[in-house]
């Protein structure tokens, strides 16, 4: 049975800039404690194709990946996929966004699939993943809950 994973947030800040904050893939490396750069590849609309590299991991290995980003503004939410997938058969990527008393509720949904010669396997990755977004999403709420202070 495929990973999948599903993470939640409550940032004390308006929406407005929460999706502000959390769609500026250039800023990434600022925003995320596991990423060293963002390549923005292509952009056409509301499609964004970019490389993410990460910072070496505990065995000195430097993960990169092309994925696609599609936003929703509207619709206050974010598809994305990795294009190159590594080692995962698939990654889909889902962020939801909504107004909720105290702030913005944002939400991360995974849906993945180990390759068979990927160090983890689904179950493994599918703990991975839910260890690693809660910090990432604690360091996201400080950053635009501090952002939010200052504006």
């Amino acid at each position: 049975m495929p990973g999948h994973t599903e993470n939640t947030v409550v940032i004390n800040a308006p929406l407005d800039l929460v999706w502000q904050v959390t769609n500026d893939l250039e800023n990434w490396p600022t925003l995320f404690s596991e990423y060293a750069s963002v390549e923005v590849l292509d952009r056409t609309g509301a499609l964004t194709r970019f490389r993410l590299t990460m910072h070496p991991d505990e065995n000195g290995q430097v993960w990169s990946w092309v994925s696609e980003r599609e936003t929703d503004r509207e619709g206050r939410c974010v598809t994305a996929r990795r294009v190159e997938p590594g080692p995962f058969e698939f990654m889909d990527i889902r962020w939801e966004y909504n107004e909720v008393p105290g702030g913005t509720s944002m939400r991360w949904i995974q849906d993945f699939a180990m390759k068979p010669t990927a160090p983890v396997d689904d179950a493994g990755m599918t703990q991975r993943i839910n260890h690693n977004s809660r910090i990432q999403m604690d360091l996201i709420r400080e950053k635009v809950e501090k952002r939010a202070t200052e504006e």
